[in-house]
């Protein structure tokens, strides 16, 4: 039986406020869409914001391993999938991107 990943961020709290900013700017002039999924969430960014979006999603493939993010291209966008195996990590996922998306499109 594997153990389960533990629901954590291995960044330090520098690299965490930066991390954050960068998601700050990316979704403010980028987020185009937000679903939530049934084990994490989707979100659909404007094509031009594909560099950005990949570089982000590596960075939190290598702190947050419990959670799988893939950035693909779909219909002149760029869209990153991001799933837990966990109902606890969809959760986390989702409040992730909920705080400061006022104003943005949302479909849940």
């Amino acid at each position: 039986m594997t153990e389960p990943v533990p629901i954590a961020c291995t960044l330090t709290a520098a690299d965490l406020a930066d991390q954050a900013r960068r998601w700050q700017r990316l979704i403010g002039w980028a987020l185009t869409a937000r679903a939530e999924t049934p084990d994490g969430l989707r979100l659909s960014f404007r094509a031009e914001a594909g560099d950005e979006l990949r570089a982000l999603a590596s960075a939190e493939s290598e702190c947050c391993p419990w959670a799988t993010w893939r950035v693909e291209r779909d219909a002149g966008s760029a869209v990153l999938d991001v799933r837990s195996s966990s109902a606890d990590g969809a959760a986390v996922l989702r409040g992730m991107f909920t705080a400061g998306l006022d104003g943005h499109t949302s479909a849940s």
